[in-house]
């Protein structure tokens, strides 16, 4: 199978992570939260209906917001999907 743009995507990020300092990874996770917002504000959604969405709780959503929580890829993903928006797109003031 041809690797597609969107695989080569998700390898990069992770050999980028691989190389971060701690700091660089809170950056990171902090960039990672406002996208989020941003992207769930532009779609008039609260924390609680992404949540609903994503199939996760409320809580969880503010947590990772203000980059209180170290996100799974799983639940980036669900985020992603529930926002109709691109793994990239999400990343892209992050790296």
């Amino acid at each position: 199978r041809q690797m597609c743009i969107r695989d080569r995507f998700i390898i990069d990020v992770f050999y980028k992570v691989i190389n971060m300092n701690t700091e660089e990874r809170k950056m990171l996770l902090k960039q990672l939260g406002l996208s989020i917002k941003l992207a769930r504000v532009r779609k008039e959604l609260s924390q609680e209906e992404l949540a609903e969405l994503a199939g996760l709780h409320r809580t969880y959503i503010g947590m990772v917001e203000r980059a209180e929580r170290n996100i799974t890829v799983i639940n980036l993903v669900q985020i992603a999907k529930a926002l109709d928006i691109s793994l990239d797109k999400l990343f892209d003031n992050s790296l």
